[in-house]
Formats: C-alpha cells, structure tokens, sequence
C-alpha cells in the first residue's frame, strides 16, 4: 500500500528519474562523466533523457555515442533519429561507424559486441560512467541462457550493475526496472525510437526467450522476473564470497609467472581444486571452461606422466605443464620454416622481438648478451628457429650435447624452445638466442642482443 501510494504521489515519471539518481550516485565515482551508448531503441531514448536530467542537476559533462554496424537496411534511418534526439536534448552526440568481419567460427552477435565497445572505448576516462539500456527483463534472458549452458554461481550471477572497464566503468542503471515502466515512461513523454526488425527474429535464443517463454511465465507469476532479478544478485553473493575466501590461497600457489602449483593444489577438495582453477583461468580474460575441459585440465595435463608434454587448448590459449607448475599460454605461430638473414637489427615473427647482432662496443658484461666472433666476409648470418636435430657444443661446456638435453639444463619450458631464435653462420650453429655460444663460435668481436617484448 505504502509503494502504491508513493507511486500515486510521484508518478511512475518521477519514480523512474528517482530510481536512476540513486544508481549512479550509489556508483561513487566522484563528478563522473556520462556516456550514453545510444541505440536508438526505446531503452537507451529513455536513458538519455535521464541522464541528461541528472547531469544537468548535477552539473556533470554528459555526451552520447551511437555505433552503427551496418547490418539493417534502416541503420543510417536510426542514426538520424539519435541525432535528432540528441539535439533536442542539447547532448552532444557521437557516431561510430564500424565494418564487421566474421569468420566461420565466430558468432555475428559477439563480433558486433566486441566492434561496439572498442568504439564506446575512444571515449572512455578514468571517471567516465559508460551507460547501457540492459533492464530487468534483459536480465530474465541472461539468466535463463545461462541456466542453457549449465553455469554455476558466476554465469548465474548475470549482469552486474557495475563492472570496472580498463578505463573507467559500465554501467546498468535500469538493470532493475522493468521494460513495461520503461516503454510507459516513453510514452508518457511522447518519445519516438526505433525498433530493430532483428529482434523479433526468433531464431536467435534470446528473441525466443523474450517472446515465446517469458511472457507466459510472467503472465502466470507477475513478480517471476523480479525473483529471478533476486536469484541473480544471490549467485553473485555467494560467487564474491568464494572468490574472497579462495583469493589468498590463489596468490600463494602461483608463481611469478603466474604458473599454478600442482603439488600445492592437488590437497584441495575436488570444488575446491575447480574453483581456484576457475579463478587462476579468469585472471587470463578467456571463457571459462566447461566441467568435461576442467577435468582434462586436472587428470591429462597437471596429472599427466612426468616424462610427458600434455597441452590443453581453450580458445586462443594453451594450458601448459612444467616444473610442477601449470601455465596459461598463448597459441604461438609454427616458426619452423622462417628465417631471415641477419644484418644489424631485424624484427623476429610473432611478437618475439628484435635481434641485433652489432660490432662490440662495450667492456660491460651483461647477462643478456652474448659474445661471439664476428662472421667472416664468405659466412651468411641467418636467423632460424626450431631446427632439430642438432647437438650444439657450448663454450663452457666440455662436450657437445643434444639440444633437448640443454633445453633441459637451462630450464627452458617446452613451448619456448622453438620460440628461441638460432643465429647460424652458413649452416653451422653458432649461437642461441638468450641460452648460449657455441665453441667454434666463440669471441668477442659482436654482441648479439635479443630486445623481447615485455608480454613475451
């Protein structure tokens, strides 16, 4: 009765605007800047008019931005509609044109989210509030596609209302208000929108939940997206409270490479042992594995047989086993058939750096750097990688050895091995990148310099 008459009083205008105040300050982030994503459907319309209403009371710099993709015949139609609400408003308006590209295993709608927001990121400070249009309802689909996959607490969780972004923050400040107050709302101030002919497609999941399963749920149960709204922000308790109580243990069985520890790991409980294995994996930005990856993971690679060189791929990265430690790796290009003569200073492939090999001009001694004689003027200097079957022998060493007996010695972990670039003298082997000389090769006339990346 008290909401009944506190909605009779205000009005569902003045509840909406009053709702939506009290999210953004509740984000505390001090004189924030509000960028509006501006569709030009009816939920980021009725944003831009809110936040435009609160950053004019509160002073605040407020501008929208609307990323066209090109993929609806009426898309330059919806720009014009963004553009003409913006002016009415007095709110500076943006526009990003973006060309998807999508390969046989991608997803037309992930393609489109990942160009979107890399487009929103121009404008992002480290105070800026980025506004999305996500509501209540938005959020009964992603739980229920969640619930699809078989999540667990974290996909269950859903949409949070605020997540930090690598610069500033996104935000869902309609998250829980419903899309009938909203569509009401435009009404009620006459707005006009447009409508993206694609979501009433309902091949796509999400359209079908929309349209075939949640209205008949909610006409049968009225409060069921509220409860389902309360089921999310339960999930995300009971997620961030496991990552607090695991995060300490996390942070003392990893490494400084951030390789996790078997031996230390391997006493925990099964739900536990995952979801530190969860947590190390998020630390990596990449999807997080299903249950069947998860126990690959565990039995085939941490387990694996000490001799052996298990790999587990997951997406774009390799879980790798060495020293008794697992590593999350990225998948690196086949750098066998490469090479390139090697004059002054060259670029390596994939992200590896640059060589120099250079006359020597220094009496300081360097870890990083190798000595060797300078080629004589019928020797081509060349860079290769990963050529077997080679038994170098090392200047400080007695004899010569296989090269897998001297990765081992030196500790080099099995991927890394072909990534080590070979400076050869004709074709004989004259040194390794970063590892050592060989004998034959040995002197001090040049100076070979590896410059890595700092990601490598």
């Amino acid at each position: 009765m008290l909401a009944f008459l506190l909605e009779e009083t205000l009005g569902l205008i003045d509840m909406l605007y009053s709702h939506f105040s009290q999210q953004i300050t509740s984000y505390s982030v001090k004189k924030p800047h509000l960028i509006v994503a501006l569709s030009g459907g009816v939920d980021s319309m009725v944003l831009l008019r809110l936040a435009g209403m609160y950053a004019k009371e509160k002073q605040l710099e407020c501008m929208a931005v609307h990323v066209n993709h090109g993929l609806s015949l009426h898309a330059n139609d919806w720009e014009v509609s963004c553009a003409s609400y913006c002016k009415e408003l007095d709110i500076p308006l943006y526009i990003e044109r973006v060309n998807l590209k999508v390969s046989p295993q991608e997803s037309l709608e992930e393609v489109a989210r990942k160009a979107r927001y890399h487009a929103l990121e121009k404008y992002m400070q480290s105070n800026s509030l980025l506004l999305t249009g996500q509501h209540q309802d938005d959020q009964v689909e992603t739980f229920f596609l969640a619930l699809k996959r078989g999540s667990g607490p974290a996909g269950l969780s859903s949409m949070p209302s605020i997540i930090p972004l690598k610069t500033g923050y996104k935000c869902r400040p309609l998250l829980f208000t419903s899309r009938q107050h909203i569509t009401e709302y435009a009404q009620q101030h006459q707005l006009t929108w447009v409508e993206d002919e694609s979501n009433q497609d309902t091949r796509f999941d999400r359209n079908f939940l929309r349209h075939e399963i949640t209205p008949v749920l909610s006409q049968r149960w009225p409060s069921f997206a509220s409860a389902v709204s309360r089921s999310a922000q339960l999930c995300a308790e009971q997620e961030a409270l496991l990552v607090e109580l695991l995060q300490p243990k996390l942070q003392l069985f990893q490494n400084e490479f951030q390789g996790l520890s078997i031996k230390q790991i391997e006493p925990e409980s099964l739900a536990s042992r995952n979801m530190l294995l969860r947590l190390w994996l998020k630390l990596f930005a990449i999807p997080l594995p299903s249950q069947t990856q998860l126990h690959i993971l565990w039995n085939e690679v941490a387990m694996a047989q000490q001799d052996a060189n298990p790999c587990l791929e997951l997406g774009i990265v390799q879980i790798r086993r060495y020293q008794g430690y697992i590593y999350c790796v990225p998948k690196y290009q086949d750098l066998s058939l490469w090479k390139k003569a090697l004059e002054g200073k060259i670029a390596l492939p994939d992200n590896l750096g640059e060589l120099e090999l250079r006359a020597k001009f220094s009496n300081h001694e360097k870890s990083s750097i190798l000595q060797l004689r300078a080629p004589l003027p019928n020797e081509k200097v060349e860079v290769r990688f990963n050529v077997v079957g080679l038994a170098p022998h090392p200047e400080k060493r007695q004899h010569s050895r296989k090269m897998k007996k001297l990765y081992q010695e030196y500790e080099v972990p099995t991927w890394q091995r072909s990534r080590l670039p070979m400076v050869f003298y004709n074709d004989e082997l004259a040194a390794v990148a970063g590892l050592f000389v060989c004998k034959a090769f040995s002197g001090q006339e040049c100076e070979l310099l590896w410059h890595k990346p700092v990601s490598e």
